[in-house]
């Protein structure tokens, strides 16, 4: 069904959300790490990924 999406891609959603709450909240309040900063956004560009690819 077009627009619709399956459960592995909205936890996936979920869980890219969720690591920028985090990592937002590290940074304000320990300052910025480049490695958490890098890591959202591989997760945020594998999301990305799945969904554009879902059948």
């Amino acid at each position: 069904m077009p627009g619709s999406t399956n459960g592995s891609t909205k936890a996936m959603g979920a869980m890219t959300v969720g690591g920028l709450v985090l990592v937002t909240a590290y940074t304000v309040a320990l300052g910025s790490n480049g490695w958490l900063w890098f890591g959202w956004v591989v997760l945020g560009l594998l999301t990305l990924t799945m969904v554009v690819t879902q059948p």
